[in-house]
């Protein structure tokens, strides 16, 4: 048995994964790794006991979806639909099937589908400073500064999780909320512009004219962030072309 009480040859634990992927990852954490779980990205096996028995299947796979949202800015759900698909080809072994993130691809073009209201569950600010590795001050910050806003009853949605661990790597380059104010001005610029333009369409009267308004939301912002993310992508060649 190891110290953690689990049987040596069981499988890797969570932190025995976490030193593997630490030397290209400098910024992953558990609570990176058990966040990315909850998330459906990575599916390892329990003990009677509880504990997380990781395989070297898993660790290829948080390997993938780190350097995929690292090198490539891709959502989760655009990664976990990559995944899944890698793992329905039957001909291939799991174990040989490579999952490479190709760094030079075309960023892929949002879809309206990602943009769907759903139904998502609230965390209490504890659940936040857990999944996100953030302390309770650096969560002070994003809200002063408008990265991170709670809802009418002080709980979050899972989206402010992502934002909470993206700013906690951007501080390993010496980035601080504040400093972060200009991403929130310029995302209400986009949202303020986009309400101009639906805005009348929910005024429409017919029984598809919501229906209509709702769609035209989600492709608006589907076109709007591909657009921001492909404006930054430029603008950063130009900065590393020198």
């Amino acid at each position: 048995m190891t110290a953690a009480g689990r049987p040596q040859r069981g499988g890797l634990s969570i932190g025995a994964v976490l030193s593997q992927l630490r030397p290209e990852f400098p910024d992953v954490t558990i609570s990176k790794i058990r966040f990315l779980e909850s998330e459906g990205l990575v599916r390892p096996a329990r003990t009677s006991s509880g504990y997380r028995q990781f395989t070297a299947a898993d660790v290829e796979r948080l390997r993938f979806v780190l350097a995929a949202q690292r090198d490539r800015y891709l959502p989760l759900k655009v990664i976990k639909e990559q995944l899944d698909a890698a793992e329905q080809q039957e001909d291939v072994p799991r174990a040989s099937r490579p999952l490479v993130a190709v760094e030079d691809e075309p960023v892929r073009p949002f879809a309206a589908a990602e943009f769907e209201p759903d139904s998502v569950p609230r965390l209490t600010a504890e659940e936040l400073l857990s999944r996100s590795g953030i302390d309770r001050a650096v969560l002070v910050d994003l809200e002063q500064y408008g990265l991170i806003r709670p809802g009418p009853a002080g709980f979050y949605d899972p989206d402010a999780v992502v934002v909470a661990s993206t700013v906690r790597a951007m501080t390993e380059y010496g980035i601080e909320p504040r400093h972060l104010r200009a991403f929130r001005a310029s995302a209400d610029r986009e949202v303020g512009l986009l309400e101009q333009i639906v805005t009348p369409m929910y005024r429409q009267r017919g029984s598809d004219a919501r229906g209509r308004a709702d769609e035209a939301v989600r492709e608006l912002a589907a076109l709007s962030v591909t657009l921001h993310t492909l404006l930054v992508k430029a603008g950063l060649r130009n900065v590393a072309g020198g």
